[in-house]
């Protein structure tokens, strides 16, 4: 037919049809986040519907998944994302014997019952430490650019219900990775770290009752008398 849409152009052909990635919605996140490949090659390499690419993008998918990057498993290489980058029309091959590769870097795992707090986890580190990238706070959290995003432009969809939260204290990261991940944004930024002033106030007036009982107990009512010394006698007695 003439108004036929054109095919997407295979890669080298094999003997056997191509294999499907041992995580095909976890890896089309991945290629979603980190590539510039259309929706339509995600959805064959993966092979998985185009809509579900979709939703992944728009984040409506009904599952949340971490991102499984497909060349660290082995089972995409580089030169094939390339080609895919300089032609819409190439379908990507899955590498032969996909390496079974367990994650041990990249964006976190968090449990389930801690994921709804992730949003105001990420809205406290977009408050109070706005040096942090979107893609540093991806990886503290384990959450996705666009939701980021979205939570930063005010426009997540849950906008209305998300408040500012410590993500330590939620149980999100540690606090020496939050910190560690603080110092060096801000040295790559070139700003001073912001020291946090939760304490100050308390510290001050620590300081200030510290030092009013100290001159009460050196200080005679009578100015003309001179600073009593103490001794361990009159100080222990009853």
């Amino acid at each position: 037919m003439a108004n036929s849409p054109k095919p997407l152009k295979a890669g080298p052909k094999s003997a056997t049809a191509q294999a499907q990635p041992l995580m095909p919605h976890a890896t089309a996140t991945w290629l979603v986040e980190n590539s510039g490949l259309s929706f339509a090659q995600i959805a064959a390499f993966c092979q998985i519907h185009v809509l579900e690419v979709q939703a992944i993008a728009d984040e409506t998918a009904a599952t949340k998944l971490t991102p499984r990057d497909p060349v660290r498993a082995g089972e995409l290489a580089m030169a094939e994302i390339e080609k895919g980058h300089a032609d819409p029309s190439y379908r990507m091959r899955i590498s032969s014997g996909p390496a079974q590769v367990r994650r041990t870097s990249g964006p976190r795992y968090t449990p389930l019952a801690k994921r709804q707090d992730k949003p105001d986890g990420i809205a406290w580190i977009i408050k109070n430490h706005p040096e942090i990238t979107d893609g540093q706070i991806s990886k503290l959290i384990g959450t996705t650019k666009t939701t980021i995003a979205a939570i930063r432009n005010r426009e997540h969809w849950n906008i209305a219900n998300i408040t500012p939260k410590d993500p330590v204290t939620l149980g999100l990261c540690a606090q020496r990775e939050l910190d560690a991940l603080v110092a060096a944004a801000a040295k790559k930024a070139g700003v001073a770290p912001v020291e946090d002033g939760r304490l100050g106030a308390d510290r001050e007036a620590m300081i200030a009752e510290l030092r009013a009982e100290r001159e009460a107990l050196n200080v005679d009512p009578d100015e003309n008398e001179a600073p009593r010394e103490h001794t361990a006698e009159t100080l222990f007695k009853s």
